[in-house]
């Protein structure tokens, strides 16, 4: 069984966020850059059904830029056997990124596609749900327990009202949240054999899929600062503040 686990290279999430000057977007000149944190517990679930016999080859993809081969060299450093770049210099969104994934599960023909709920950059929670529904496979979304297992997954996920329990029939897509595992500790060892492992490059023209973007962004800006809070005398006092101004009741 093969599994299919796209990664994404975004900035660093201990690195403070700056908004550029023009408010046209946030400014990565000479930031930190790493994987997702949720996709890089969806490598390190993969590789663990790997270990468990469930899965036979695990296979990283990634769209974007050319340093994006950093972030595939971890993945394979983490476990996974060979990576593939959809290099493109142009805004990648959700949509775009799931019509690159869907060509390629295409020509791979994996049984489980893993990836992280959602991207810390832009939070937009999408490409899961999106491939799903371009693929016509069933899917499972915050799972925070798997199982494979005759041909289906068992995927526990966290809801409002606390567990849910989901199988769901191979090929199948799954999102993964933050409690499922603790991703291991990359050693030397290992990145140096990732260095070996295979890692194709290719453009998404090869695989005929358009990734012209479809929304504009108009501003970025950064949240308003929190006022200084102050102490009230009593009761009435407050009453009166939050229904005149701050006009919350």
């Amino acid at each position: 069984m093969k599994i299919l686990v796209p990664v994404k290279r975004v900035v660093d999430y201990n690195v403070k966020v700056r908004v550029k000057a023009d408010g046209t977007g946030v400014d990565t000149a000479n930031v930190k850059m790493s994987m997702n944190p949720f996709d890089e517990i969806a490598v390190e679930e993969a590789v663990r059904l790997k270990q468990k016999g469930a899965v036979s080859e695990v296979v990283v993809v990634s769209c974007g830029v050319a340093q994006c081969q950093e972030t595939l060299r971890t993945a394979m450093a983490i476990g996974a056997d060979r990576a593939i770049l959809v290099e493109c210099a142009d805004e990648l969104q959700p949509l775009a990124v799931a019509k690159l994934l869907k060509a390629l599960a295409d020509k791979e023909q994996p049984q489980l596609v893993i990836l992280g709920k959602q991207a810390i950059d832009d939070d937009c929670n999408q490409t899961g749900q999106m491939l799903a529904a371009l693929t016509g496979w069933p899917q499972a979304t915050f799972a925070s327990k798997v199982e494979v297992a005759d041909g289906s997954a068992t995927v526990t996920r966290e809801v409002d009202g606390g567990l849910e329990t989901l199988k769901v029939k191979l090929p199948a897509v799954i999102t993964t949240d933050l409690r499922l595992n603790e991703p291991r500790y990359v050693t030397l060892p290992n990145i140096m054999k990732a260095k070996k492992k295979p890692l194709e490059v290719i453009k998404p023209a090869d695989l005929g899929v358009d990734v012209i973007p479809r929304l504009k962004t108009l501003k970025v800006s950064e949240p308003p600062k929190r006022g200084a809070g102050i102490k009230v005398p009593d009761v009435a006092t407050l009453v009166d503040k939050l229904k005149n101004e701050a006009k919350v009741i």
